[in-house]
C-alpha cells in the first residue's frame, strides 16, 4: 500500500514538474520572439556635466588631414568644443551630421574641433568623410590618442567645452543632439560675456 501510494506521488510529482517546465520554456520563447522583433534601443544620450570651477586645459597637439602639426593653445581666445570621435564609433557617426549643423548654426562664435581617434588617420577618415558629406565641420586626427590621453577619456565619443582663456567648462560622455534647442541654448549661454563687479 504504501508503495503504491509513494509511486502515484512520485509520478504526480514527475508530470507535475514537466508541466511546469513546459510553461516556463513556452513563456521563454514567447520572450525570445518578442524582444527578437523589439525596434532596437536609441544610441544612449549623453548629458553636458559642467565643472564648478572652470580648470586649465591640458597641452595636447593633434593634427591637420594634410598632416600640420595643431595644438589646442592654438585656438585660445575662442569657445571650443572638442569631439573626440572614430570611424568605428556608431554613436560618433551618428551625432556627426548634427555637429555640422552646429557649426553652420554659430559660425565663428564656436569653434568645433572634430578630431579622429582613428589609428590609422587619414587613411581611414578621408573616405569616410568623403560619405557623409560634411560641409562645416573641421575635422582633425590624432592617430596616437594624444588628446584622448590629455583629457583622460574613458571613451568615444567624448566631447569637452573650453573657454577662451583655455579652461575645461565641462564635458559630454557619449552621443548628444547637438543642434537640439536645448543643446544651442546650453551653448549660447557660454558665449555671454561674465559682468564683472
Amino acid at each position: 500500500m504504501l508503495v503504491k501510494w509513494l509511486v502515484r506521488t512520485l509520478t504526480t510529482l514527475f508530470v507535475l514538474g514537466l508541466v511546469i517546465l513546459g510553461v516556463l520554456l513556452v513563456q521563454q520563447a514567447r520572450l525570445a520572439r518578442e524582444t527578437a522583433s523589439a525596434p532596437p534601443e536609441p544610441a544612449t544620450i549623453g548629458k553636458f556635466s559642467p565643472l564648478d570651477q572652470p580648470r586649465p586645459a591640458p597641452e595636447a597637439s593633434f593634427t591637420t588631414r594634410s598632416g600640420d602639426a595643431v595644438q589646442l593653445k592654438d585656438f585660445g581666445g575662442r569657445l571650443v568644443l572638442i569631439n573626440l570621435w572614430a570611424t568605428w564609433c556608431a554613436p560618433c557617426v551618428e551625432e556627426m551630421p548634427s555637429l555640422d549643423r552646429l557649426q553652420a548654426e554659430f559660425g565663428g562664435d564656436l569653434t568645433i574641433l572634430a578630431i579622429s581617434e582613428d589609428r590609422r588617420g587619414g587613411e581611414l577618415v578621408e573616405p569616410f568623410l568623403a560619405k557623409l558629406g560634411l560641409a562645416n565641420l573641421a575635422v582633425y586626427l590624432d592617430p596616437k590618442s594624444n588628446v584622448g590621453h590629455a583629457f583622460a577619456v574613458n571613451g568615444l565619443p567624448t566631447s569637452i567645452l573650453i573657454d577662451g582663456k583655455g579652461r575645461v567648462l565641462g564635458k559630454l560622455e557619449g552621443a548628444a543632439q547637438w543642434d537640439s534647442a536645448a543643446m544651442v541654448k546650453l551653448l549660447k549661454s557660454y558665449l555671454k560675456p561674465v559682468a564683472t563687479p
